[in-house]
């Protein structure tokens, strides 16, 4: 089974679309700290 790791599929997609972590944040409702700690992998909530 292959491993997913989040943080880094998170990264790849938010850079394949240009998007800043600011405007992935918007997008989704969420703070810019909080796409910041998915990104590092420090929280996954």
């Amino acid at each position: 089974m292959k491993e997913i790791n989040i943080a880094r599929t998170i990264i790849n997609k938010r850079k394949e679309k240009g998007i800043t972590q600011d405007e992935l944040a918007s997008y989704i409702g969420v703070s810019k700290a909080a796409v910041s700690k998915w990104e590092i992998g420090v929280s996954l909530r």
